[in-house]
């Protein structure tokens, strides 16, 4: 619709014409996007955080080793300093 359109549109087509929109408007805003977790591994996650946590307070002075298929961080670059904690 071109400007002079609107202009010559009676005052109801202009209010029907501006709920259509707006209403249109407000249906593709209120998308909801659901994610789920496994809960399993959810709760074997929060398990393994927790006996590292309990390790670590119980005076172990290293973590323990990862659990088989988790990520590892990268190794350090040659001669680069360890570093500080």
């Amino acid at each position: 619709m071109t400007l002079k359109t609107l202009r010559t549109l009676s005052t109801n087509r202009r209010l029907m014409l501006g709920a259509l929109l707006g209403g249109t408007v407000m249906a593709a805003g209120c998308v909801t996007i659901n994610i789920y977790f496994p809960a399993a591994a959810a709760e074997k996650a929060a398990d393994r955080i927790i006996d590292e946590v309990w390790q670590l307070k119980g005076g172990a002075s290293t973590p323990p080793a990862p659990a088989p298929g988790a990520s590892t961080p990268p190794a350090p670059a040659p001669g680069a300093k360890p570093a500080e904690k």
